[in-house]
């Protein structure tokens, strides 16, 4: 009993440095060989889009405008979903401090009163982030909607500057929408935040490595 009492203490650092250590290794693939990660791949295919687009701006001007659109609407749902759960947790925040005394096996780690401060406003501080990226990329596409039916004598390489940019701050956005999961869970104790931290990486692993590199990815 006395080793379950610390399950805070070991498994949510744990959790959160396997969520750092794994991005810091996507970083690092991405700046060594940009082509094995999904990331890379989608950003050489945005810039040979964005030069098609601007070479027969004439022809392909709505097709711009509606492929955009697309990728707005997702920012956009993005941005609503963190909002609203920030919204959500600052009514659940209260009638959670005042069930705190339901949690009290050992199964749910610690439940101080500083704890459950922590958990709700690390959970807030991701949700915010989220929702920041999510408002400054669509500020961006929004802005790119524009840019890609200018001439592109004017300013070259400046569209594709602003759109990439969206499409890292979209991601970003997603990434800190998703890291969100695992820390609600621990409001249930530590052992379903480590078990959904293994998880996210798993999948975001599956989503962010080209498959057939991924044996390669290993070995760098």
């Amino acid at each position: 009993m006395g080793a379950i009492s610390y399950l805070d203490t070991i498994l949510v650092p744990s959790s959160l440095f396997l969520l750092m250590v794994y991005h810091a290794y996507l970083w690092h693939i991405f700046k060594k060989n940009p082509s094995f990660t999904s990331t890379g791949a989608d950003r050489r295919s945005r810039s040979m889009w964005v030069l098609s687009i601007q070479k027969e701006n004439e022809k392909r001007g709505i097709l711009a405008v509606q492929s955009l659109r697309n990728s707005q609407m997702s920012t956009i749902l993005s941005a609503t979903i963190a909002i609203t759960l920030y919204t959500s947790l600052a009514v659940l925040a209260n009638n959670t401090y005042n069930a705190a005394h339901l949690l009290k096996n050992s199964f749910f780690g610690t439940q101080s009163d500083l704890l459950i401060v922590l958990k709700f406003s690390l959970v807030s501080i991701f949700l915010l982030f989220s929702f920041l990226c999510c408002s400054l990329a669509l500020g961006c596409l929004t802005e790119a909607n524009f840019l890609l039916n200018v001439s592109s004598d004017f300013l070259p390489g400046y569209p594709f500057a602003v759109f990439d940019r969206g499409f890292v701050l979209a991601f970003v956005g997603n990434r800190a929408l998703c890291v969100c999961f695992p820390l609600l869970l621990w409001m249930l104790g530590p052992v379903p935040l480590v078990l959904s931290s293994v998880v996210l990486v798993w999948v975001f692993y599956k989503l962010d490595f080209v498959g057939k590199s991924k044996k390669e990815v290993i070995l760098l």
